[in-house]
């Protein structure tokens, strides 16, 4: 079985920064994408970012500019970092790892995590 934990998420005064983790672990032979996403009260989840094992990253527009992803791959681990917080970025942050394998044979999954909350309020 393959577990996602995030971190990192808090209350952040609008113009702040936070910067969000995600660990991936159990027994995971490779991953291809890690991604987050954010879901706000009364709204769907949304794509924010994601970033490929070879370092490929795409963002949502609404974050462009303002949110970095990075990984570390030897670790399982993908970041973000979130600059120039707004309220509308209050929300819960998801993590999520696409086509994992868990040993060379075995079938894709993807896997998500509890999510962690991020508030930005004054």
């Amino acid at each position: 079985q393959v577990q996602l934990v995030e971190s990192g998420g808090g209350l952040v005064q609008p113009g702040g920064s936070l910067k969000l983790s995600c660990v991936a672990s159990g027994s995971i032979f490779s991953i291809n994408a890690m991604d987050w996403y954010r879901q706000a009260p009364g709204k769907e989840r949304e794509f924010i970012a994601a970033i490929t094992t070879g370092g490929r990253t795409n963002y949502a527009d609404s974050v462009k500019g303002r949110f970095t992803i990075s990984r570390d791959n030897a670790k399982n681990t993908v970041y973000l970092q979130m600059n120039s917080l707004k309220p509308e970025d209050t929300a819960d942050y998801y993590c999520n790892a696409e086509d994992v394998r868990q040993c060379r044979t075995c079938p894709l999954r993807e896997y998500w995590g509890q999510g962690t909350q991020v508030t930005v309020s004054s």
